[in-house]
């Protein structure tokens, strides 16, 4: 008999699912790099490249046009009326359009109340840190990227370098992690094979032309014969090193 849910763990699952509800209705299936937050800038002081920021990363300098991180506007027009702070008959930039900075992703947030109180539970960048180097936004310069087989978010630095290793199995073969038939199914996060039996966990119905969940992580399963996955080696170098050693 499985275990009678409590009421904390009701409320965190209805939590957690509103909370998917609200990402999924603000685009958060949109690349990570079309998001205003995320956007590529040039400071006006010391020219230096960098992602969408409040404060210059390098020299700290205030941007004379900030961008809402939200909407992506650089000068409020008041077409819509749900400013905070009214302006009738005038346009505003600069600091007079700002309303808040996001604690999340760094930038500006433009004084609109639609912009103030969504933006916080739907910034893409809330738990954005480097699966290589663990830094976050506030730690390095550059713009956050998601890669393309783990989708997990990487930095600048990093994001080639990772993508370029991340469809390796951690096996020696591509044989099932639970039995020793060939895996038709890889989940490119757990790094594992599932074969047709075992990718499917019992009382779960799964739905007809969708990506089966990885039953370790959740994560969708692709088809390995889809896919350039490649197994584990190791390079054993005790013949490697030269020895000077000459017995004259």
């Amino acid at each position: 008999m499985p275990k009678k849910k409590t009421g904390a763990r009701k409320k965190a699952e209805k939590q957690r699912a509103r909370q998917k509800d609200i990402q999924a209705a603000s685009g958060r299936n949109k690349a990570l790099i079309e998001h205003p937050c995320n956007l590529q800038m040039e400071c006006d002081k010391c020219k230096m490249r960098q992602k969408s920021r409040a404060f210059c990363y390098f020299c700290n300098a205030l941007q004379k046009l900030p961008v809402c991180g939200h909407c992506g506007k650089s000068k409020c027009m008041m077409k819509t009326g749900d400013c905070v702070i009214k302006h009738v008959g005038t346009f505003t930039t600069g600091l007079a359009m700002v309303g808040a900075v996001c604690d999340f992703c760094e930038t500006f947030i433009c004084h609109g109340k639609k912009c103030l109180t969504t933006h916080a539970c739907e910034c893409p960048l809330r738990e954005a840190d480097c699966l290589e180097c663990e830094r976050g936004v506030w730690d390095q310069g550059g713009r956050m990227f998601r890669c393309a087989y783990c989708d997990k978010f990487l930095c600048e630095d990093d994001q080639f370098e990772h993508q370029g290793q991340c469809q390796v199995l951690q096996s020696e073969s591509y044989k099932c992690g639970s039995c020793n038939r060939l895996g038709q199914y890889s989940c490119l996060r757990c790094k594992v094979c599932f074969c047709e039996d075992h990718v499917r966990r019992k009382g779960v119905k799964y739905t007809r032309g969708q990506a089966i969940p990885c039953p370790k992580c959740g994560h969708d399963t692709k088809e390995t014969k889809e896919l350039s996955m490649s197994t584990r080696t190791h390079a054993y170098g005790r013949q490697m090193q030269d020895d000077d050693d000459d017995d004259d």
